[in-house]
């Protein structure tokens, strides 16, 4: 599984970008903002998912841990595929998709392009319980962010994602570190 990947814009396509990866062009389907915020010529990292079809191998690439996760749960409901799923971050914000399920307002999702009332409630369904309230995962959230900046920190240095990754995996969770902390943490790993 390709968990992230960071390289050089090299192509802006209708709901697509392609990643120059180690001199490997990578195609990632992403989110309308996501391909609007992007421009040839400019080193980005993604968190991505694999999608395997039997003929078909899709990468969907996201800007955050938190949109790639929402979008993994959303597609785990039965007739919701990638497409709705990307089309579902396109139009709403994490934030919206939270609060629409823990607060049970399937027609939220109805502004989405291909979403009817029944698949709505269907998600409603299918994700109280496995999404977690706003205020549980705004803490959990302010960790990811702090990783992502001492993962890319590690990797400006010259670690590769791997090595980075395995860093800050052997530092564990403290949610009283501040980036600079987990930074110089990672840094005693290596060391």
């Amino acid at each position: 599984m390709i968990a992230s990947l960071s390289g050089e814009i090299i192509q802006v396509l209708e709901g697509q970008i392609v990643v120059n990866v180690g001199g490997v062009g990578l195609l990632l389907n992403v989110t309308e903002d996501c391909r609007l915020n992007c421009r040839v010529g400019m080193k980005k990292a993604f968190h991505t998912h694999l999608v395997v079809r039997e003929d078909n191998f899709s990468l969907f690439g996201f800007e955050s841990i938190e949109e790639r996760d929402l979008f993994i749960h959303l597609i785990s409901v039965a007739g919701v595929g990638p497409k709705t799923g990307l089309a579902t971050l396109s139009v709403l914000s994490p934030e919206t998709i939270r609060r629409a399920i823990t607060a049970d307002q399937p027609e939220i999702f109805t502004r989405v392009p291909g979403i009817g009332k029944k698949t709505a409630q269907k998600m409603i369904l299918d994700l109280q319980g496995k999404i977690q309230p706003l205020d549980t995962f705004e803490a959990a959230s302010q960790m990811d962010e702090i990783d992502s900046e001492v993962l890319e920190a590690l990797t400006s240095l010259g670690y590769s994602i791997v090595e980075a990754q395995s860093a800050l995996q052997s530092i564990g969770k403290n949610q009283e570190d501040d980036a600079g902390t987990r930074l110089r943490k990672a840094l005693q790993y290596f060391g």
